[in-house]
């Protein structure tokens, strides 16, 4: 990792020694900053600013500029594997996103082409590759990808959902559409994911969303069986390095065994699970990714100097920890704030990263 100023993420990833707990943030390109906000309005909208790639390396940059983070994020969104399968992904204002076309027959799901990743795909390849250049060895690059499961859930239910009862009903009326749906997806992300790879990303990330919705028994056979799939089809060493791989379920915490045991380096919580006990559960097994409330943002400096301290403390010593909000910052959340908690990480880890005396 000779080309890489910073290496404390992926060697935390990887469960090696660091000096301190490294840190990003989920969604840490975003709409809290005023600098995305003018980025996205010079490119006319969202989409636009997904699908060109210098715009996309201009605001993956943004928060590197301001704090003091272990990892870059690659900028765009888990909706482009549906979109280049010909659903037509649009955004509404105050309604997020939408689909022109939905999947809920088995003949829809057997029609649905699997895109060519590195053809129609391709802005999403250039992004990487420019962003990767304008880092220079700064930080590491994560490329991602949302789930089968989660891509599926807003296939099918034509954008996001409070009941999922349309993919529901199709996982418990006729799983056999489903798992036509959800295989194509998986092989596709795959794909997705290792063209990534190839393009410069120096880990990746498989965001399950929406997996904590479902029951066990339906969260396995629907979700974690296909992000498993994909793991295993995962390039894992590229440029002389292992890819760490990290697996995120959104209220996923009762399951963390069963994700442990899905091959991925590290997993990633939500807020809802003690990382302690996470710890103490699976921490032998993968590197640990989480955890603090996004909402903890709003608390005062001192506040998330407390929260920040705690969670280290019940992690406790040594590597294997990527500090993380539980899921996405929030759009409103104060950008100063951000910094507290991002430079009290680092501050407070580095005696859990001391030899014993």
């Amino acid at each position: 990792m000779t080309d890489l100023k910073n290496d404390r993420f992926l060697r935390a990833l990887l469960k090696e020694p660091v000096d301190v707990t490294p840190v990003w943030m989920m969604r840490q390109a975003g709409r809290y900053l005023p600098e995305y906000r003018a980025s996205r309005a010079n490119a006319g909208d969202f989409l636009s600013l997904c699908k060109n790639p210098e715009f996309a390396c201009e605001v993956t940059l943004q928060p590197l500029e301001r704090f003091p983070l272990d990892a870059a994020i690659l900028f765009s969104d888990i909706l482009t594997i549906p979109d280049a399968m010909g659903l037509g992904l649009y955004f509404e204002t105050g309604e997020g996103p939408r689909f022109k076309k939905t999947v809920r027959t088995y003949a829809e799901a057997d029609a649905l082409p699997i895109p060519d990743v590195t053809s129609d795909l391709d802005y999403v390849m250039n992004a990487v590759k420019t962003i990767r250049a304008a880092l220079s060895g700064r930080v590491p690059l994560i490329g991602f990808s949302g789930s089968p499961w989660t891509l599926a859930t807003y296939m099918v239910e034509g954008g996001s959902s409070k009941d999922f009862r349309q993919i529901k009903r199709m996982i418990f009326s006729e799983p056999e559409t489903a798992h036509v749906l959800l295989a194509k997806l998986a092989d596709t992300v795959t794909a997705y994911l290792n063209a990534q790879i190839a393009a410069g990303a120096q880990a990746v990330q498989i965001f399950d969303t929406w997996g904590g919705v479902l029951s066990p028994q339906a969260y396995q056979e629907f979700s974690l069986n296909y992000m498993q799939r994909i793991v295993s089809g995962l390039t894992r060493e590229h440029e002389g390095r292992r890819i760490p791989v990290i697996l995120f379920t959104k209220n996923g915490g009762q399951w963390l065994e069963r994700i442990a045991a899905a091959g991925a380096d590290a997993v990633g919580l939500d807020w809802t699970t003690d990382i302690g006990d996470a710890r103490q559960r699976i921490g032998d097994k993968v590197a640990l990714q989480g955890n603090m409330d996004p909402s903890m943002l709003y608390a005062s400096p001192e506040r998330i100097r407390q929260e920040v301290a705690d969670i280290l403390k019940r992690y406790g010593h040594g590597s294997g920890h990527v500090f993380n909000l539980g899921h996405g910052i929030a759009l409103d959340a104060d950008p100063d704030h951000a910094k507290v908690f991002i430079e009290a990480v680092h501050e407070l880890s580095s005696a859990y990263h001391q030899d014993p005396v």
